[in-house]
């Protein structure tokens, strides 16, 4: 076999064959009869475009057309989402602009050896040579078409073209009451989270454990790649999501038409994104600019433009951002902001939906004179920052309370060693802290801190889930839980922030012991930065767990978590340390447990009884949301990449498929018609992808490499 052929057939088996047809009933990969006609070449030119090719452009494009950092790959799916269905001319026009290695000048090589190349590429793509060859003139070949595969659409920008089926779909679509939102259709997914109380749980179980190994790819749609990790939003057959760049789309939910997409202009960058809410006919979305938008559900439209107020200095380098989906309250669309090294710290701000005008604001650092105000080591206010809200929030509709986690500050240092003052403490509030807050007016209700003086950048910032709990007397209460980077689960009465329980996970070791009655955290003093001693510290500071969330079942009460084993070197201060101001660097460690190569880990957390359950150790770290449903199933997706489910109740590994980039985003599942769906987006960029895909193969003791070359795209899959 050539190594031409055995890259074919890696990338066949390795993906396309596996996944279109071992698991079958997916759009065909053949090629798609068409009148237009396609490129026809012989085995001679596309030999001799292979040696060309391998002198002139493999150090920039890879030897096997896989791309090369920022060079895109020009081979698989990749290939197929850009050049599919155009002119093979305007594919033989990129490749004369390409420089060849060793001649600057574009198009030096001759006609002849750029159609040879040309041959060469449709080769590697599974084109079959014949008798007739390939022509050098850019108008002859602007007469040939590469065509599509059936049934696939590639590219993630073309034209909006509705049926006349999908157009009624949006003309019907029923505008989202408060007590829609409030109990959401089984069949709908309408906030991040599912419902208010962010459980990420599905009621549906038509796939479940016992038919769970029949779930098929049931469409894929590409979308531009970019910083994002959003999560879906479904409302009767049609899906939302806020994707790269700044852009909002909806899709036919069956099969991943577009319907239509509107696009933030004007924007030099764009920022990661987590989401959008829904309200009445209304989507709800922040940009990158740091406007919070609503438009029309059903057209696109927009509706109200309202730029948020965050004094923000021209010569700021990109240090507020907002970056949570809205959170829907009443009349109020909230939105959290984070901020690096800013001044007065960040806030939690409030628009009224109907005129798009501020409401309220809340600072998430105490400032002097405010509940917690003494907190700062007697720092003036103008030196306080940091607190950021980058996770969504929580809202109790009973208690009219919605709950923020708020995130540290990177200015360690004044806070590293407690002031000689009575009056004040360093515990730096309301960083690492539940803050729960009045939706109408934005009043601080309570608060509670589960890190104080947090010198790790270890956040409590994550979703608060809502869910009843029974309590050691026989009875029940609400409680609000949470779970940090330290993979650590917090649960505080939802009504009064008073502390109920603590769960340790295992995988941190700066925690020493949890107050019973109190939940107040000893600190071991050893991990403390020190200008003499180098430590470790576990875990490391994106977390044993991240943005990926949580999920609670009411069906088991477990809490899955989705953790990535992880420690790091704490150096000597005075080093130049970039993200803590104590100086301190992060440095590499051996890592803890890894003897047998599994780095990732699905751990069910028993809130019911206080405990651990079960625990599933995996090779990769997970790289999404947990979504629990039920039909009895937990599914999460890892940067191996793949996707699996698992018993709720056992941790058992009941189905697993493999995808064709990592998975970025939270997992959703919704019904339309008769068939229920599970969807995923793969291939998209965030700090928690970059940094576990780094972390795990830089540690692990199988030195394997997560696959990432099939681009970005929404994934949906359904039970056949």
């Amino acid at each position: 076999m050539t190594d031409k052929s055995q890259m074919i057939f890696i990338r066949r088996t390795g993906f396309f064959l596996v996944v279109l047809l071992g698991l079958g009933q997916w759009s065909s990969s053949s090629i798609a009869q068409s009148d237009e006609e396609p490129p026809r070449f012989t085995a001679a030119q596309a030999a001799n475009g292979g040696k060309t090719y391998e002198q002139h452009c493999a150090a920039c494009h890879g030897a096997n057309l896989e791309g090369v950092g920022i060079v895109p790959a020009l081979s698989g799916t990749r290939f197929d989402q850009t050049w599919r269905g155009k002119s093979t001319g305007v594919l033989a026009f990129h490749i004369r602009r390409m420089p060849p290695r060793g001649n600057a000048e574009a198009g030096g090589l001759g006609d002849e050896s750029y159609t040879n190349i040309l041959a060469y590429l449709l080769d590697f793509n599974d084109f079959e040579p014949g008798d007739i060859v390939l022509p050098g003139d850019l108008a002859a070949l602007s007469d040939l078409t590469i065509p599509r595969l059936e049934g696939v659409a590639y590219d993630p920008v073309v034209p909006v073209v509705k049926t006349a089926a999908q157009t009624e779909m949006l003309r019907n679509l029923p505008d989202l009451t408060a007590e829609m939102l409030r109990n959401p259709s089984p069949s709908d997914w309408l906030h991040w989270g599912r419902t208010y109380n962010g459980r990420s749980y599905s009621p549906l179980n038509q796939i479940n454990k016992k038919n769970v190994a029949g779930l098929r790819p049931a469409w894929r749609t590409p979308l531009l790649h970019g910083s994002s990790m959003p999560m879906p939003l479904v409302h009767r057959g049609v899906m939302f999501l806020h994707t790269f760049p700044d852009t909002v789309i909806a899709m036919d939910a069956t099969n991943g038409q577009v319907l239509w997409r509107y696009r933030r202009e004007g924007l030099s960058q764009s920022n990661k994104k987590m989401g959008l809410s829904l309200h009445e006919g209304r989507i709800y979305f922040a940009t990158s600019d740091l406007h919070v938008v609503a438009l029309s559900a059903k057209t696109g439209e927009l509706v109200w433009d309202h730029r948020m107020d965050l004094e923000q200095s021209s010569n700021d380098r990109r240090p507020i951002f907002a970056r949570s989906a809205p959170l829907i309250a009443g009349d109020v669309v909230i939105q959290g902001i984070m901020s690096f090294r800013v001044a007065k710290g960040s806030y939690i701000i409030a628009i009224d939906r109907k005129t798009g005008k501020e409401a309220w604001r809340f600072n998430t650092v105490a400032w002097p004179g405010q509940p917690g105000g003494n907190t700062w080591n007697g720092l003036p206010v103008e030196q306080r920052n940091g607190g950021s809200v980058w996770q969504q929030g929580t809202y109790d509709p009973e208690l009219n309370l919605v709950y923020y986690g708020v995130a540290p500050t990177y200015d360690t240092a004044p806070l590293l060693v407690p002031a000689d003052r009575a009056d004040v403490t360093n515990n730096a509030m309301y960083t690492n802290c539940t803050v729960a807050l009045n939706a109408d007016t934005g009043e601080l209700v309570w608060y509670f801190q589960h890190t104080q003086n947090d010198q790790w950048d270890m956040d409590w910032v994550f979703e608060r889930t809502i869910a009843e709990l029974p309590t050691q007397d026989g009875g029940t209460v609400k409680a609000v839980m949470n779970v940090g980077k330290n993979a650590m689960l917090d649960a505080l009465d939802a009504a009064t922030g008073e502390f109920l329980f603590s769960v340790d996970t295992g995988v941190q070791n700066v925690i020493t012991a949890v107050d019973p009655e109190t939940g107040a955290k000893s600190i071991d003093p050893s991990k403390m930065p020190n200008p003499d001693t180098a430590f470790d510290v576990c875990p490391i500071p994106f977390g044993a767990r991240s943005w990926p969330q949580t999920s609670y079942s009411p069906d088991t009460k477990y809490v899955y978590v989705p953790i990535t084993e992880s420690c790091f070197r704490m150096s000597e201060t005075g080093k130049g340390g970039w993200l803590l101001t104590t100086g301190v660097e992060f440095g590499a460690a051996p890592q803890p447990d890894l003897e047998d190569g599994m780095m990732g880990r699905v751990q069910a957390i028993d809130v019911a009884n206080r405990k651990l359950a079960w625990n599933t150790d995996q090779l990769t770290p997970p790289s999404t949301g947990i979504l629990s449903t039920a039909g009895g199933l937990v599914f999460s997706g890892d940067i191996a990449p793949s996707l699996k489910a698992f018993d709720d109740a056992s941790g058992k590994l009941l189905w697993e498929t493999p995808l064709d980039d990592a998975p970025s985003s939270s997992l959703i599942t919704y019904q339309v018609g008769d068939t229920q769906y599970i969807a995923v987006v793969v291939g998209m960029t965030n700090n928690h992808v970059r940094d576990i895909t780094r972390h795990y193969r830089q540690w692990s003791s199988t030195q394997g490499t997560p696959g990432d070359t099939g681009g970005a795209s929404v994934w949906v899959f359904a039970w056949q």
